[in-house]
């Protein structure tokens, strides 16, 4: 099991370099996209598109700005944009395959339990959306190496049914 985004793994995590495009505007992160994503401000925009405010800088100030009114029911679709995004791009499609069938958990020590999974508690807690996320993508990677794509397993399941 892949159980925290560091070390060999860090790769996963969305504060790592690539380029992930929402809208009209490019921005040097999953995690800058992301919170990009939660204002409509365009000086916040601009902000989370410049490289030279980090990940981790643009998180903290995203707890200030104003979020969109339907923040609550679209950052889930946000998030799984950015994360398609960036593992159809190598080497994190490549990376996200070599790890088979392996549990994939963004265990963190941040209280984190929405996306991720909290190993200060014992047993750990968490919904793990992003793990989640990260690997149904990769099992739609599967689905092509294999020969079926989404509408193949859907008509799959279809028949199953009956």
């Amino acid at each position: 099991m892949i159980s925290e985004f560091v070390g060999q793994y860090k790769w996963l995590s969305n504060h790592a370099p690539v380029i992930i495009k929402l809208g009209e505007h490019i921005y040097p992160s999953v995690e800058h996209a992301f919170m990009s994503a939660k204002c409509d401000d365009p000086e916040w925009k601009t902000y989370c598109m410049d490289a030279n405010n980090t990940s981790g800088d643009v998180k903290k100030k995203s707890r200030y700005v104003k979020l969109i009114d339907n923040w609550g029911k679209v950052k889930m679709d946000v998030m799984f944009i950015c994360l398609e995004q960036k593992f159809y791009q190598e080497p994190f499609k490549s990376k996200l395959t070599a790890t088979g069938l392996e549990n994939i958990q963004e265990g963190n020590f941040h209280d984190d339990v929405f996306w991720g999974v909290d190993l200060k508690v014992n047993p750990n807690v968490g919904e793990n959306h992003l793990g989640r996320m990260i690997m149904t993508i990769r099992n739609k990677f599967t689905y092509v190496t294999n020969g079926f794509y989404e509408g193949d397993n859907l008509e799959i399941s279809k028949r199953d049914k009956n």
